[in-house]
């Protein structure tokens, strides 16, 4: 972690303490906590951001998924009933 740069954060006392509680039992430091809690939460925003334009797409898609799907189901039925036909035929 060459690469470091100092930062002052402000923090309500009450979260400080929480902090300062966890890092104890864990053996970490204030820094690491912050650093690991900062990528946690980048990760989950981004996560968010990635399930959000897929619902986006997916809205957008909607229309033309349909349409897809009642043409292959028309498709299948004909599919069907020609089969049917051709066994009657066979009987």
């Amino acid at each position: 972690m060459g690469n470091l740069k100092r930062v002052m954060i402000s923090l309500p006392n009450n979260l400080l303490q929480e902090v300062d509680v966890f890092v104890k039992k864990s053996s970490g430091n204030r820094s690491e906590f912050i650093r690991e809690a900062m990528k946690l939460y980048l990760q989950e925003k981004r996560r968010q951001e990635i399930r959000e334009q897929m619902r986006t797409g997916y809205l957008e898609m909607s229309d033309i998924n349909l349409e897809l799907a009642d043409e292959g189901i028309n498709c299948d039925t004909t599919v069907f009933n020609y089969y049917e036909e051709k066994l009657a035929e066979c009987e």
